[in-house]
Parts: structure tokens; C-alpha cells; sequence
């Protein structure tokens, strides 16, 4: 019963941390999605797109840096892709999140 508890215990305590990371990459894939989905911004300069990006993870609390975002232009449309990882400390374990947040236009 007590080992169960335990376990209980662990994962109450790793979906309270991991969670709230996911729904703010979640919100971060939502926000690349729109600026891809806009028609008016498939002519908006890299740097435009990449900052607003930057600004958006900033507000998110993400460790999104500039070299983490890719964006790719294509006749029939533009991709935004970033990437990065965020280091989770639990206790007697350490584990690094990667995602990849995306979307492109089509």
C-alpha cells in the first residue's frame, strides 16, 4: 500500500510539473500556427516573423532562443519551426524536454 502511494505520489508530482510546460508549448504551437495561417504575413521579413516568435516564447517563460527558430520559405508557402529543450530537476532525477513546435503554411 505504501510503495502504490508512493508511485501515486511521483506521478502527481510529475504532472504537476511537466503540464504546465506542455500547455505553454501548446499555447507557443498555436501562436506559430496563426502567424503561418495569415496570408499578410507570408510577405513579412524573417526577422519580423523570428521576433515575434521570440517575444511570444518570452511571454511563455520558454528558453526559446533566436537560433531556435527556423523559418522556411517555399513558393507555395512558409514554415515555422522551432526548437528547443527545457531541463526539468525532480527530485533524484533530471530530464530534458525537447519540442518542436511547427507549423507551415498551405
Amino acid at each position: 500500500m505504501a510503495a502504490g502511494c508512493l508511485v501515486l505520489a511521483m506521478l502527481l508530482l510529475a504532472a504537476a510539473l511537466f503540464t504546465p510546460l506542455y500547455l505553454r508549448n501548446l499555447a507557443l504551437q498555436n501562436f506559430v500556427a496563426g502567424i503561418t495561417h495569415d496570408a499578410k504575413n507570408q510577405e513579412k521579413p524573417d526577422g519580423i516573423l523570428r521576433t515575434w516568435v521570440l517575444e511570444k516564447a518570452e511571454q511563455l517563460e520558454l528558453p526559446v532562443t533566436e537560433d531556435n527558430v527556423h523559418i522556411m520559405r517555399a513558393p507555395d508557402g512558409m514554415r515555422i519551426d522551432v526548437r528547443y529543450s527545457v531541463r526539468v530537476n525532480l527530485p533524484l532525477y533530471t530530464v530534458d524536454l525537447h519540442f518542436y513546435p511547427g507549423a507551415g503554411s498551405r
